[in-house]
């Protein structure tokens, strides 16, 4: 496998972004074959300090950042913003996520850049957007999920609990991220017809009201909904399993599975409507059932009428099975610490391979390499780098 056979091999990736949605944007887009330079400050990314920790080098950080060269500049100095600038000159595509208004303050924001590069095609993930009273907002991906009424939403199917839960699983910024990459890809295809780059402005605020699909649409009419969803779990002697009945035939189907067809007449659950209002009932009604069982039965049993369910397991029991290895789900990066699995992309080609890392940068290594190609001095670039 070579670089020329992968999607994006040729694009060149300016890198400003820290954390987790721009990383993540801009890690997927180095899978896709894109030269991805990191731009950080002389302390490194924050997550470059994040757990887990092998002497001294971060898992999270690489898992974000692998197949991306690393340069460190200091920002507050104008001989670094200059040497952006020739940087930006060179390169297709830039991502930030800082809070609207710091590049600008650096003089690096989208209206000076394409003055020096007017085919570049800039990124920026913010909170709420680049615009608007919110604009200035900070955010993390926690405060976008209570300030979209994401949490909320999911308090509401949890039933007798008032308090939201304390969520350290960082959706806003994921969604975000892939929502940014969809969006500089299009952009990219409309620039062969333009000749012309353009700014691209992702809030994370919209990204997760867009997810809110059902939430969206009972917020602007009068719709009682009762607040158990159509979904499990389901209690079975040793444990839990959730199963999704969306469908006619994947209730009729359910209802094989538990020998109660006389659900398929019943007037509190023979129609959509109705279970949706009397799904507390019908739960009760299967669990006389499901619990007489083990979860791998209840399982076996629902497959063989191919209702889509599934027992509840950890993480490590996730990675552990088969359908990762046989799709390649993780692939093996390296750190200075040594090797271990990720992620790889969600996605395949027919036509074109991807290929995660296998390199995680460490700090600035690349600094004096990156410089030189964009035309500095061997004493500009000392100057820099000391």
């Amino acid at each position: 496998m070579t670089d020329m056979t992968r999607p994006l091999h040729g694009l060149r990736i300016l890198d400003f972004s820290t954390t987790i949605a721009g990383p993540h944007c801009s890690r997927l887009l180095a899978d896709m074959g894109a030269d991805v330079v990191k731009v950080e400050s002389p302390e490194g990314d924050l997550m470059r300090s994040r757990p887990v920790q092998r002497d001294g080098f971060s898992t999270m950080f690489g898992q974000l950042n692998a197949g991306k060269k690393s340069i460190v500049l200091d920002l507050k100095k104008p001989e670094a913003v200059a040497a952006i600038k020739k940087l930006a000159a060179t390169v297709d595509i830039l991502v930030e996520n800082y809070r609207p208004g710091v590049m600008k303050r650096l003089g690096l924001d989208y209206a000076e850049l394409s003055k020096v590069n007017p085919r570049l095609i800039y990124c920026a993930i913010s909170g709420y957007g680049q615009t608007g009273p919110g604009a200035g907002r900070p955010a993390y991906a926690p405060v976008i999920h209570a300030s979209t009424g994401y949490d909320m939403a999911h308090l509401f199917y949890q039933q007798g609990r008032q308090r939201p839960d304390n969520c350290g699983i960082f959706v806003a910024d994921y969604a975000s991220g892939a929502y940014a990459m969809g969006a500089i890809l299009a952009a990219v295809h409309q620039r062969h017809a333009t000749g012309k780059g353009q700014m691209v402005d992702v809030s994370m605020f919209e990204t997760l009201v867009g997810m809110l699909l059902g939430e969206v649409n009972r917020a602007q009419f009068d719709f009682e909904m009762p607040s158990r969803p159509m979904y499990g779990p389901i209690e079975a002697s040793d444990g839990y399993v959730m199963l999704a009945t969306a469908s006619e035939k994947t209730f009729q189907d359910m209802a094989t599975a538990a020998g109660r067809r006389d659900w398929l007449t019943d007037p509190r659950f023979e129609k959509y409507q109705d279970r949706r209002m009397n799904w507390g009932l019908l739960v009760d009604e299967l669990e006389e059932w499901s619990k007489t069982l083990s979860v791998k039965e209840v399982v076996a049993a629902l497959e063989k009428q191919g209702v889509p369910c599934s027992p509840y397991v950890t993480v490590t029991e996730a990675l552990q099975d088969p359908q990762v290895e046989h799709r390649g789900s993780l692939c093996t990066i390296e750190d200075g610490g040594g090797s271990y699995k990720s992620p790889a992309p969600p996605f395949r080609f027919s036509g074109s391979p991807l290929q995660s890392g296998p390199k995680v940068a460490a700090l600035g290594e690349d600094t004096k390499t990156i410089l030189a190609q964009a035309g500095l001095t061997q004493s500009e670039i000392e100057a820099l780098v000391k």
